[in-house]
């Protein structure tokens, strides 16, 4: 069974190297779902990692329909992975409806040049995804990665049984909550991957700082924050 590690730092992929996994998939910013990482991130893993290493493409956290700027950046970053000899992407893009945007995720598959590509958790958001997966294999996406549509892969695991019987060319890896205690669930019900961060906290301040750097109001997956041009021109104006 392939053990593949979200590692958001150097020092993640590190431990996953250590620890005996097959793959990493890499980002940053687990909290918002992941972010594509920055090109020292990506220059530091290629020198110390000798894993096979998957790269997210997601510019921003929240939905995952994207602007032209937006979509652009991703090929670029594609593009970027490709010329550093990673081994896979992870993306892929929706309509505002749920429904998959089979045109933008076959450009990023050909920017792709050949590399494996995985489908991410936008696909649990998807409205019909036994079609999706009909969609995706006929793209020649390599793997898919979901929790089954629910907040975990376990409580979705009914949907991912289903999704894994009807796969022919796609490789369903569950992911979202994967621990010691339930993994060896999902080697008995036959899946050939999973997916997990194995993160753990530790402390890198003696005390916490006095004003806090997070801002629960950009945390939305319905609404983008963009720069107001109307609101910033009245800022310039106040002080021009």
């Amino acid at each position: 069974m392939l053990v593949e590690v979200c590692a958001n730092s150097v020092e993640s992929a590190l431990n996953a190297q250590k620890a005996g996994a097959d793959r990493i998939e890499l980002c940053t910013e687990l909290g918002v779902g992941g972010v594509t990482p920055s090109f020292g991130l990506l220059n530091q893993i290629k020198k110390k990692i000798t894993l096979p290493v998957h790269v997210l493409i997601r510019p921003r956290s929240g939905d995952f329909t994207y602007s032209e700027a937006e979509f652009e950046t991703m090929l670029q970053d594609i593009a970027l992975c490709v010329e550093l000899g990673f081994q896979g992407i992870v993306s892929g893009v929706l309509h505002n409806d749920f429904t998959l945007d089979v045109a933008r995720t076959r450009q990023l598959i050909d920017c792709s040049n050949g590399l494996e590509f995985t489908f991410h958790r936008a696909f649990d958001w998807i409205k019909n995804p036994l079609e999706a997966l009909q969609l995706l294999e006929g793209l020649g996406v390599q793997t898919i990665l979901t929790s089954g549509q629910r907040n975990s892969a376990l409580q979705g695991i009914g949907l991912l049984s289903q999704l894994h019987n009807r796969s022919t060319q796609c490789t369903l890896m569950p992911g979202g909550g994967i621990r010691p205690d339930n993994v060896k669930i999902f080697k008995e019900k036959g899946f050939k991957a999973i997916h997990l961060s194995g993160i753990k906290y530790k402390k890198s301040l003696p005390i916490a700082p006095m004003v806090s750097m997070f801002s629960h109001s950009f945390l939305k997956d319905d609404e983008i924050g963009i720069s107001d041009v109307e609101l910033l021109r009245k800022i310039v104006e106040n002080v021009k």
